[in-house]
């Protein structure tokens, strides 16, 4: 009797210790210096640097029709321009028929301006040195002081894998926060490891690898509350997922049907002794 009921509780112990607790998956949680790490307040978001292999969108604005055409060649047709500034055009290769690639050297080619060293600036640098290439051009030619231009890069996307539904997601906005990434992604799922987030960042070539806790409330102030373009972020599976329970009442339900079929078992397997032994008396 007694090993039966160690048995049972040891099933029951299992059982629990393979329950998810709030703890182990809640967001914003305070630092506990434990369980939650804290993370010293780093956070200072910079405004986009261009790097080598971007593509830029570039439009120029005039009050002059004539103006307008000839810095926009192709750029004409509004769904085209619509598309390529929210991620999409890249249907028969249009981002890449108007768009311009930053090459190894960190120069664009744009026309009748040539080679422009974009790299390490943010688009609206970009868009200042243009203006004033532009207004040199056209001095004279026209009203050039109402010209305005238009730089953004496209092409922007981050990726999710590992434990979630693992996609190649379109960077819409610049200040993308993880939180906001995760739930585009379909929020990470059951037995994710939330405490080993890992991002796969590369800067001009160099590859790093950020670990965190999500579910720390001092992420938001911390390097790791926004997301880059092309950053890849790895959510890992708790060790023993394959036979997690996700909910108390989960619990229940298997101890009790392990309960049932254990005693089951056990009055099978008694009365298989006790019908030899009885053979064995009659017998005798």
């Amino acid at each position: 009797m007694k090993d039966k009921i160690y048995i049972l509780l040891l099933l029951l112990a299992v059982a629990l210790s393979s329950c998810l607790t709030s703890k182990k998956v809640n967001l914003l949680q305070e630092p506990d210096g434990k369980d939650i790490p804290s993370y010293v307040d780093t956070l200072s978001f910079e405004d986009y640097r261009i790097r080598t292999d971007d593509r830029l969108y570039i439009q120029v604005y005039s009050v002059d029709e004539n103006m307008t055409k000839l810095f926009n060649q192709g750029l004409s047709n509004t769904s085209i321009r619509y598309q390529m500034r929210n991620g999409g055009g890249d249907m028969y290769g249009t981002n890449e028929l108007y768009s311009y690639l930053v090459d190894d050297n960190g120069n664009i080619n744009y026309p009748m301006v040539g080679e422009l060293n974009v790299r390490g600036k943010t688009t609206r640098e970009v868009k200042h040195l243009l203006e004033e290439q532009l207004a040199g051009l056209v001095n004279g030619l026209g009203n050039f002081q109402m010209m305005s231009v238009d730089v953004q890069v496209i092409n922007r996307f981050f990726s999710v894998i590992g434990a979630v539904q693992s996609a190649r997601v379109p960077l819409m906005k610049e200040k993308l926060t993880i939180y906001e990434a995760l739930a585009l992604a379909g929020d990470i799922a059951d037995y994710g490891d939330h405490s080993k987030i890992r991002i796969i960042r590369e800067i001009e070539g160099e590859t790093t690898i950020r670990t965190f806790d999500v579910r720390s409330k001092d992420i938001i102030n911390s390097e790791f509350y926004y997301i880059e373009p092309n950053d890849v972020i790895y959510i890992q599976y708790m060790p023993g997922h394959t036979f997690g329970i996700n909910h108390v009442t989960t619990t229940i339900s298997v101890v009790a049907t392990t309960i049932s079929f254990g005693g089951f078992i056990y009055a099978l397997v008694q009365r298989s002794i006790n019908a030899a032994e009885r053979a064995k008396s009659g017998g005798k």
